[in-house]
């Protein structure tokens, strides 16, 4: 979708890319970017806090080799433009070289996806706050006596301007809305449990049609009742079933990171050098795709302009690709990937994940877990630490039962999965037919930058993975 006002006027845009090209820069980037966003927070049964900001700025990076410089403005009159492109053009240095001009820019059309909903403005907002609202009614409805019940709501709504010194100029529009709830229980011992669910997409409001707000308030009261009258957690290697969706956050952040370019060609990855060699099970295939419609992770375009694909990273355990932006895959002379991503206009772009999963296999996921005599469980995951040299992990199973021939047993509480990527990638043994993608909650940080993402599993089992826990 072409955009028919430009955030910027195109004249302004290609003096720009001219100015910080004066010194020598090879490439020359233009990012503008202007965005609404409102949050609504809910405690008690009530909104407690409403919150709305807007941001209009210009980022503007050089690379000249190896070198890159950003620099940013939120002030769009000319001079300060023109100040933060002398600002960026001093990359190459004053060696005397002198750059090739910038080429006409052309407009290019989105390459894919559906047009974006209508603008989240058009819903008003006490529209927006009876969502929420509905959760929580819904959450006290299915639940006990909750202790506590907190709610979110957040939206964006924005629009970017890409222009480059090669001519490339790409406009988009790009929405993303999101609910959350929690709730906490207090357990027979008197300790709490908390449970929390969500959700939210790119398709706007008429999302939470589809994943009703009294679908999440009842997911949020089942995760917390489940833990009701939790075992300590067995520690020591154990058997390992991964149930599917959201459980996915293991592979994005155990594989994922250590796929990015950059770590890649800085030889700070694992995966350095491999690619053509088995780094995983027959049974894996690791897929990244900003194409899927209307997830939170998908994209119309990368924010360098290039359009977003469906990404084969590791194929029957063979690594294949990397994610790449432009630098890193020029730097180590491979194609462009689409997975350029920056928090805003204040931010370069770095090569990060959009939709990362493990391709769907051929067991019955219910038969995985019969085939299990002793062993453990994991529908959702807390937070973690990876090492991306090393591919060492430590993950919180949030929601984790024990396995006892071949049935779900009782809850667990204070397990931790200990483990290397590849390692644990080459211990699945079994792959579920049930691959789903997580209904839309994550968000991937990465270098003070944070980016939607999705991330999706099937039921997986891994034949010996350490568990930490305090119980016999």
């Amino acid at each position: 979708m072409l955009v028919a006002a430009p955030l910027l006027e195109l004249g302004i845009v290609s003096r720009l890319i001219g100015r910080a090209l004066a010194r020598g820069g090879t490439f020359a980037e233009v990012y503008v970017q202007r965005r609404i966003a409102t949050s609504l927070d809910l405690d008690g049964g009530e909104v407690r806090s409403a919150q709305s900001s807007s941001e209009h700025g210009v980022g503007i990076r050089v690379l000249h080799g190896a070198a890159a410089t950003y620099a940013y403005s939120d002030d769009t009159s000319e001079a300060a433009l023109f100040q933060c492109a002398d600002a960026a053009a001093l990359v190459a240095g004053a060696d005397g070289e002198v750059a090739e001009l910038a080429r006409p820019l052309a407009q290019r059309p989105r390459p894919h996806h559906a047009d974006p909903p209508p603008p989240i403005a058009s819903h008003a907002l006490d529209a927006r706050a009876a969502l929420v609202l509905r959760a929580h009614e819904a959450a006290h409805r299915v639940g006990p006596a909750l202790e506590q019940v907190t709610g979110l709501w957040a939206d964006v709504d924005e629009e970017v301007l890409i222009a480059t010194s090669e001519g490339l100029l790409v406009a988009d529009r790009r929405t993303l809305v999101r609910l959350a709830l929690e709730v906490i229980v207090r357990d027979a011992d008197g300790s709490r449990k908390v449970g929390s669910a969500g959700g939210g997409s790119r398709r706007g409001v008429d999302h939470f049609l589809v994943q009703t707000p009294e679908a999440v308030g009842a997911e949020a009261v089942r995760m917390a009742t489940a833990q009701l009258g939790a075992r300590a957690a067995p520690a020591g290697e154990r058997v390992v079933v991964v149930g599917p969706a959201s459980s996915g956050v293991l592979l994005h952040e155990a594989v994922g990171h250590g796929l990015e370019a950059d770590f890649v060609r800085k030889k700070s990855s694992l995966f350095s050098g491999r690619v053509g060699q088995q780094v995983a099970s027959e049974l894996v295939t690791v897929i990244d795709d900003g194409t899927l419609p209307g997830l939170r992770g998908s994209l119309n375009v990368d924010d360098e302009g290039t359009a977003t694909a469906k990404n084969v990273l590791i194929e029957r355990g063979v690594l294949r690709a990397f994610l790449t932006d432009r630098h890193n895959a020029e730097l180590l002379g491979v194609e462009r990937s689409g997975n350029a991503r920056r928090q805003s206009f204040r931010h370069p772009p770095l090569p990060r994940m959009t939709n990362t999963f493990l391709l769907r296999g051929n067991d019955d996921p219910a038969e995985i877990v019969r085939g299990v005599s002793s062993g453990i469980y994991c529908r959702a995951f807390g937070g973690g630490q990876v090492d991306i040299a090393s591919g060492n992990f430590v993950f919180e199973v949030r929601e984790g039962y024990l396995i006892e021939d071949g049935r779900l047993g009782a809850p667990i509480r204070g397990a931790t999965l200990v483990g290397n990527g590849p390692d644990v990638l080459s211990r699945i043994t079994r792959v579920g037919h049930d691959a789903t993608m997580d209904p839309g909650v994550y968000t991937c940080g990465k270098d003070g930058q944070s980016v939607p993402v999705g991330v999706g599993l099937p039921t997986v089992r891994i034949d010996g993975i350490t568990v930490g826990g305090t119980g016999a």
